[in-house]
């Protein structure tokens, strides 16, 4: 079972950056594609960014578009999210979490229903 393990959350103000990181804790999870989720108080958890297993094809929410960035280094086995000019409503607990099927090298998805393994999640808050 893959478990990916989140860390780098914190408190920052509106308009600065934080990088998150998803290392796994058990096999391997360079076969698989990862993603981002997050979720504020009272919302339901919600599609940030995914990464392809080849890191070919990468997807955004559109909300995060042009200041997120995810990325994975595989032979750290790690993935990271690269979250600039953060606003206040970026404040959630971010998951990081692995498909439950391969397919293909260029597979992405953006619905939760097609990631099996969570991490426990990261904090963020964006001050005004």
């Amino acid at each position: 079972q893959v478990q990916p393990v989140e860390s780098g959350g914190g408190l920052v103000q509106a308009g600065g950056s934080l990088r998150l990181s998803c290392a796994e804790s058990g096999r391997t999870f360079t076969d698989y594609a990862m993603a981002w989720f997050r979720q504020a108080p009272g919302k339901e958890r919600e599609f940030v960014a995914v990464i392809s297993r080849s890191g070919r094809r990468i997807k955004y929410a559109d909300s995060v578009k042009d200041r997120f960035t995810i990325s994975r280094d595989r032979l750290k086995n790690t993935v990271y999210l690269q979250m600039d000019k953060l606003k206040p409503e970026d404040t959630a607990v971010y998951y990081c979490a692995a498909a439950k099927r391969s397919y293909t090298s260029d597979y992405v998805s953006l619905l939760k229903a097609d990631f099996g393994s969570w991490g426990q999640g990261t904090q963020v808050i964006v001050s005004s």
